[in-house]
């Protein structure tokens, strides 16, 4: 074959190239349809896993699913006084830990309320909460310690039921927020010394983590300088209305 007859192979029979276009779209077809199958395939395999994983629970609960509680944040009815304290506070942690305002903002109020209700120091739980996890909601440590707070689930498995479990409260920054708070104010209780509870909450057993002790207390501190320098006033520390509120709970308890 010369140069000269090469263009020749360029010129096909009309019938010839409408085969070929038929059998390339025939081929595609058939290629979408395979991938939509397996695509379809994969999905029911995975709804499947999913009620399989749920059957144990649904069984263990007589057939009913676990509803998690919630805490409920009054963002809605915050004074202007607590909105400018909690966006002074969320400008900082935004600055100093490279995390979204907007986020910070939430955390900084499901802290206050976490602390309004367990009756612990608001500024000591944002703090931990920075030393724990740098604001991280899906940290996890190596000793198996999740979330903001860095709980350590199968130590506190109670605590987590009423959210409907492990499974769906750990790493949800409510949540998380509420159980490493309870954790705190019962070591706190159970000590009568922060120090002590720190320690514990850190599960340190010796002088060894002062270094942690620190490092929260040193945080809460440049959290209080940031309200007097935003012109606000602290948030109050309610840790000394705790019992009033716990008798006020128990007579609500118990009336008729």
């Amino acid at each position: 074959m010369t140069a000269k007859s090469a263009p020749q192979l360029l010129h096909h029979p009309p019938q010839a190239i409408q085969s070929a276009a038929h059998a390339r779209r025939t081929l595609l077809l058939l290629a979408l349809a395979i991938l939509m199958g397996s695509v379809a395939w994969f999905l029911d395999r995975q709804d499947s896993a999913l009620l399989d994983d749920a059957a144990p629970e649904a069984q263990a609960s007589g057939g009913n699913a676990v509803e998690p509680a919630v805490l409920t944040l009054p963002s809605e009815t915050l004074s202007a006084a607590e909105h400018g304290r909690h966006r002074a506070i969320a400008d900082f942690l935004a600055k100093r830990y490279k995390v979204s305002r907007s986020i910070a903002f939430d955390l900084v109020t499901m802290a206050h309320e976490a602390g309004r209700q367990i009756g612990l120091d608001p500024l000591l739980i944002i703090a931990v909460m920075a030393v724990e996890s740098r604001f991280n909601p899906i940290a996890e440590s190596v000793a198996g310690a999740k979330g903001l707070m860095q709980v350590i689930p199968k130590y506190h498995v109670e605590k987590f039921r009423e959210f409907g479990g492990e499974k769906y409260a750990v790493f949800d920054p409510e949540t998380n927020i509420l159980v490493g708070t309870r954790i705190l104010k019962e070591y706190l209780s159970k000590t009568g010394s922060l120090s002590s509870a720190l320690q514990l909450y850190v599960g340190a057993t010796s002088e060894e983590e002062d270094p942690y002790i620190e490092k929260v207390m040193d945080e809460k501190q440049r959290l209080q300088q940031v309200l007097r320098k935003s012109k606000g006033r602290p948030a109050p520390d309610i840790e000394a209305s705790a019992s009033l509120a716990g008798e006020r709970l128990a007579s609500a308890a118990i009336a008729p």
